[in-house]
């Protein structure tokens, strides 16, 4: 990815919420390679999988034009998943931020939460 201007804040560097709109990128690329597409998931089995929890920690700024890469690494999808983020600078190999996100499943339209991901996402994750 390359950082485009009207992600920076006035100090000319990266504002720290888009560290999140990254990690979704990255969050759906995994999916997608792994062969699910969510949004035909949900309509063929009223699932969602909402993001409950993040964290992020901040280690280098990431500035207008800086191209880096998005790893999404999965670490667990039993009771819900949990997805390991890092991001790294191209030009320096720099890491610039790591970050965790957890989701759970959550069954529509009733909105009750699944205490478990199912068995074809799992396998999907390789979890």
């Amino acid at each position: 990815m390359k950082v485009p201007f009207h992600d920076l804040d006035p100090v000319q560097i990266v504002w720290h919420g888009n560290y999140l709109k990254y990690f979704d990128i990255a969050r759906f690329g995994l999916f997608a390679e792994a062969g699910v597409d969510l949004y035909r998931y949900y309509e063929k089995t009223q699932y969602l999988f909402p993001v409950i929890k993040t964290a992020t920690r901040h280690i280098a700024s990431l500035t207008y034009g800086d191209e880096f890469i998005c790893r999404a690494r999965p670490v667990q999808a039993d009771i819900k998943i949990v997805i390991d983020f890092e991001i790294r600078r191209i030009k320096d190999s720099i890491v610039c931020a790591r970050g965790r996100g957890e989701q759970v499943a959550v069954k529509m339209p009733e909105m009750e939460t699944m205490y478990e991901i199912p068995a074809e996402i799992r396998k999907a994750l390789g979890c």
